[in-house]
Formats: C-alpha cells, structure tokens, sequence
C-alpha cells in the first residue's frame, strides 16, 4: 500500500493545514511525527535560493539539478518528521513544527532536517499533519515511514535525506 495523503489519514494523521494557515496553539505539545505534503495540483517550482536560516554557517541552498535529483514525482508527502521531547522534556510537535516553520522564514535552526522544503515556491501551500506517538515509538515510527514510502517509490520522499533509524 503507499504512504500518501489517505493512508496518513487512515492511520490517524490529523492537522493536514498548510503551513501559512497553521495555528501553533492547536498542534499538540507531545511527541511525535509529522509529515509535509504537498496539496492536490502542486508541481514544484524550485526558488535558486533557498528561505531557510543558515546552520552552522552552511547554505542550506542547493543547485537546481540536486533539487530535481531529490524531487519524487508521483508523491505526497514529502518529508517525514519527528517530535522528541528534547533534553528538557519540553519539545514536542508543537515546538519543533514551529522550529521547522520559522527555519523556512529565514531564522537559524538547531538542525536543518527538511531543508529542501525552503527551497520550494509557495511552500507556504504545503500541508502538515502529525500524529502523537509516546517518546520512546517516534524513531522506530519515523523509520517504518521511511520504509513504506521506499517501499512504493524506491527512495525516500524529497526532504529527508537520511534514513531514519528504529
């Protein structure tokens, strides 16, 4: 089966907002994943410079031939995220989709996982669902993900470039 809008859904997956129209307050403080997807009738439109912040002084733009490289044309979702509860216990899906939001507004990220997301015209379309996961699921839930999606696709979806770990 492939991991796409309807299958997030069927298993749970709620928010489904574009990033322009998320209200923060409403995404659960708890850990777990996320998923960016791209809303029916989308085609990518690569910017030649990307709008997220710098990470420890690197670029987070790539050339448009990576760009085309990473792009998985007949997908949804096109990064798969997730939400620990950081050192402090305080983290959660809230706080790091709003890192992940104000990342792609140009603000300095604590990693930059889905960067090629800011490097997209009208991300601000893209839509964001998640689903609560307890703390100690998120990295074996992440990594299935990954594993259904490449499953289907034979790759992992544009903005991760790494697979997950269980």
């Amino acid at each position: 089966m492939p991991l796409n809008k309807k299958a997030l859904k069927d298993d749970g997956f709620t928010g489904f907002r574009p990033i322009t129209a998320l209200e923060i307050n409403r995404i659960p403080q708890h850990t777990g994943v996320f998923a960016v997807l791209r809303p029916e009738g989308f085609d990518p439109r690569f910017l030649t410079k990307s709008t997220a912040g710098i990470f420890k002084k690197k670029n987070p733009t790539l050339p448009q031939a990576g760009l085309c490289a990473e792009w998985v044309a007949d997908a949804d979702i096109l990064f798969i995220g997730k939400a620990g509860p950081g050192s402090k216990g305080n983290r959660g899906l809230r706080r790091q989709i709003q890192e992940f939001v104000d990342f792609g507004k140009g603000k300095p990220p604590g990693h930059w996982d889905g960067r090629l997301i800011w490097q997209l015209a009208d991300a601000g379309d893209l839509l964001i669902a998640w689903k609560e996961f307890p703390d100690e699921e998120i990295n074996t839930v992440q990594a299935n993900l990954h594993v259904v999606f490449r499953q289907h696709h034979g790759r992992l979806p544009f903005a991760n470039l790494v697979q997950a770990r269980a």
